[in-house]
């Protein structure tokens, strides 16, 4: 199985790979912001028509629990990641409504072999969390290690 996972090197400078499909409720956003995130525009319709966001729409805490959960089954649970030691950048670009389905968009961004642990190498992505494959609503960039094959 060690062989079958994805290592640092299967993560070249460039790539651009796509996966995942999660269809977001409204039900799924109303209990999320209920135990999460309670702001009126992701707890209440009405209330929300009269916010910046124009209706009901999904916390930013929401998605990028999701964009996890998509990265995790689309390449994480299968690789020989570490850890993260942490995020750079979030950014919510669009409201997140209902009823969509969402995909992730993974560009690798970096790629270096760490100096302290040489078995080791980190590679930053950009992660692009998209609407019914056209509207990117949020995006999460930041770097996560990885075994390598051959340790240098």
């Amino acid at each position: 199985m060690a062989d079958t996972l994805l290592h640092f090197e299967d993560f070249p400078v460039g790539e651009i790979a796509t996966y995942g499909s999660y269809k977001l409720t409204r039900e799924a956003i109303l209990a999320f912001a209920r135990e999460y995130d309670p702001q009126p525009f992701h707890l209440d319709e009405e209330a929300a028509k009269s916010t910046m966001l124009g209706g009901l729409a999904a916390s930013g805490w929401h998605a990028c629990c999701i964009l996890m959960r998509l990265n995790c089954d689309g390449f994480m649970l299968t690789s020989t990641s570490m850890g993260a030691p942490g995020i750079d950048e979030v950014k919510w670009l669009a409201p997140l409504r209902p009823d969509v389905t969402l995909s992730v968009r993974r560009t690798t961004l970096e790629a270096r072999v760490s100096k302290s642990r040489p078995e080791m190498g980190l590679v930053k992505f950009l992660f692009e969390l998209i609407a019914d494959d056209k509207t990117v609503v949020t995006t999460q960039t930041g770097s996560i290690m990885f075994g390598r094959r051959q340790a240098a």
